[in-house]
């Protein structure tokens, strides 16, 4: 089956949808013009139920098939919210909201989705039930543990949850997957180091907390080069290096250092945090000064169950004709706990050769809406049969 000819009929309309959300991104839990959108949409195609509030600000819309005599029930899951990013597209729906940008194509997430869901309306072609789930704040925000934490499976007895997210650099509208382990976990880390500070021409008066916060940035590459086991997957990043003075003549008092910790198994994520501790409690006892670590656990790792990825495999190959194998991805993605309550599986849609994600002169290529559509369509005509057809 490729791409169902319905979707290229509303190609025009979605893609209108996605320019609009573009235009007027918002981030984290602050959805709130999106998140009615979405409503409001939801209720005019005639979804038999439209919840607003879940997790804060996420939307669910419930769509009953021609029989629901199967008992089953399918969620299938975008994200909306944007990212803090200045764009830089020139496009003229760029954003309009200084400080936000549609940067990693929630704005495509929600469209497709939304168009999935005037089909399913539509047709009803399936027995049991669908679930559409529009997510705030997965750029760091939780949304999808959020949602999870309001009884959302329980509320609506979802029983698998599919998830979609576009990738630049494969061809529009083609998909790749991968089973087991698939994005890292996202943790982050918080240091505090304090000496004594001081006249720059008179080191031995002070304690030297730039010494000391030099040593722990070289250190703390050891965890990856030699404590890790080397066959698994670890990032440690220290990604700010902020003193409490800014003259030249001065050794400051305090130095913040802040950095991100990427895993793909959790005992990585315990081996990295206790050496992030130990490394600068020993920097510290070295050279005579204190460190005060913060140390918070993100998201967990997002592992696809085996037999549903599989299934969105085949059906990725029906609808565009292949489906390869993905890679690791240390990013991290928040769908790790709506397949930490149900089984499921999360697979990328081909952006073409556009900017990366997170890059402010990336957008969401249209031309990918059909395959992704279909995606959502066919895995619930296929998982979800008509015995009547």
């Amino acid at each position: 089956m490729p791409v169902k000819n319905r979707f290229a009929e509303l190609l025009p309309d979605i893609t209108a949808w996605r320019r609009d959300l573009h235009e007027h991104p918002e981030i984290l839990f602050e959805t709130h013009r999106t998140s009615g959108i979405v409503a409001e949409k939801l209720r005019a195609f005639g979804c038999d139920d439209v919840v607003e509030g879940i997790g804060r600000t996420g939307v669910v819309g419930v769509i009953h098939g021609a029989s629901t005599a199967s008992g089953k029930v399918i969620g299938l899951r975008a994200d909306m919210d944007a990212l803090p990013i200045l764009e830089a597209t020139g496009l003229d729906y760029a954003s309009k909201t200084a400080g936000a940008m549609h940067a990693c194509g929630h704005d495509g997430h929600t469209a497709m989705l939304l168009g999935a869901a005037q089909y399913l309306c539509e047709t009803r072609n399936f027995d049991g039930t669908v679930v559409v789930i529009f997510q705030p704040a997965e750029e760091g925000g939780g949304g999808g543990k959020e949602m999870c934490d309001d009884g959302m499976m329980d509320r609506w007895n979802i029983q698998e949850v599919y998830g979609m997210h576009n990738w630049p650099g494969r061809p529009v509208g083609s998909f790749s997957i991968r089973p087991g382990a698939f994005f890292a976990a996202t943790d982050q880390f918080d240091i505090t180091l304090e000496g004594r500070g001081g006249h720059a021409a008179k080191p031995q008066e002070v304690v030297d907390t730039t010494l000391m916060a030099a040593h722990f940035v070289t250190s703390v590459q050891s965890i990856v080069s030699r404590n890790a086991d080397p066959v698994k997957q670890i990032v440690v990043s220290v990604t700010s290096f902020e003193t409490s003075s800014k003259a030249f003549n001065v050794i400051p008092q305090k130095v913040e250092i802040r950095g991100t910790v990427r895993t793909m198994a959790e005992d990585q994520r315990d081996l990295a945090e206790d050496r992030i501790r130990e490394i600068a409690a020993g920097v510290c006892a070295t050279f005579g000064g204190t460190a005060e670590v913060t140390y918070h656990r993100g998201y967990p790792v997002m592992v696809n169950h085996e037999e549903q990825t599989e299934f969105a495999a085949d059906v990725a190959r029906a609808v565009s004709g292949d489906c390869e194998d993905a890679p690791l991805v240390m990013g991290g993605e928040d769908f790790a706990f709506m397949l930490e309550e149900r089984p499921g599986a999360y697979i990328l849609v081909g952006n073409g050769d556009t900017a990366p994600v997170h890059h402010p002169e990336y957008n969401f290529t249209d031309e990918a809406i059909p395959a992704g559509c279909s995606w959502w369509a066919e895995i619930v005509e296929r998982r979800l049969p008509n015995a009547s057809v």
